[in-house]
């Protein structure tokens, strides 16, 4: 049965505040709901209506440290979503921390003030298609542990090291290795399209309406344009940023091949 504190508890996770105090994250449909159970992630709680349970593999049903059986009308009570699938987890939330020398291994993505949990999701989404290991959120940036941005990576959450940092990254990186290459996006940047591009990198992604800001602007030291077509024909101001972002790593991964 499904007790007045569980459902508080699990509303509570709309909210920051909370999923830090709590350490935990939600995670609701069947597929992604099944990708957690099967990951090396720690499920807490799983709440799901029996005839979706039936159909769970033992094994799975095992890596869930509680099991709560729920019928349709509790389920739209803790579900974060207009229509309800037939399972939500509670998961808690990995301690990522950033790894130098994998990080510097391949591409990484920085996000500096994406606030739209749909376009962060999309964009950790994304690097989870293109092979790309961390998504390294800024200080003004979405949770990627919101209920909404979790529902929009479609299981990429799972796999992708996301983890929350601010410009002291930049510093770092610079103090390891000094000319590590570091993309961003400009209208004064070289055309992406003309552009050797390297397998090792870290191609920032800038906010929604005001693009990389200045304390992030210093550490860019390669820039970037995606060139509108035909060239001079007036056009919208610029892309949304998880376009644009889907735009670069595609490019990226057209030149340079596997990760």
């Amino acid at each position: 049965m499904l007790s007045v504190s569980k459902i508080k508890l699990i509303r509570s996770l709309e909210h920051k505040k909370y999923r830090t105090q709590y350490g935990l994250f939600v995670v609701e449909g069947d597929k992604t709901v099944r990708e957690i159970l099967d990951s090396s992630l720690t499920v807490e709680c799983l709440l799901a209506k029996s005839v979706w349970l039936e159909q769970l593999p033992a094994c799975l049903r095992s890596k869930a440290n509680q099991l709560i059986e729920i019928n349709d009308r509790e389920l739209s009570q803790i579900s974060f979503q207009k229509t309800p699938n037939q399972a939500l987890a509670l998961a808690q939330i990995p301690n990522e921390h950033v790894d130098f020398d994998e990080l510097t291994g391949g591409l990484s993505l920085y996000l500096d003030g994406v606030q739209d949990p749909g376009n962060l999701g999309t964009i950790i989404r994304l690097a989870d298609w293109f092979g790309i290991r961390y998504v390294l959120c800024g200080q003004e940036c979405a949770d990627p542990f919101s209920p909404k941005t979790v529902q929009s990576t479609m299981g990429a959450i799972i796999r992708v090291k996301t983890c929350q940092t601010d410009e002291s990254f930049f510093r770092l990186l610079k103090t390891l290795r000094s000319d590590f290459p570091v993309y961003g996006t400009s209208l004064t940047g070289e055309n992406l399209y003309d552009t050797p591009l390297p397998s090792r990198a870290v191609i920032v992604m800038g906010n929604e309406s005001k693009g990389i800001s200045d304390k992030v602007a210093q550490y860019v030291n390669r820039h970037l344009l995606i060139p509108s077509y035909p060239p001079g024909r007036p056009t919208s101001e610029s892309l949304n940023v998880a376009t644009a972002a889907a735009i670069v790593c595609a490019e990226f991964r057209r030149v340079v091949g596997d990760p």
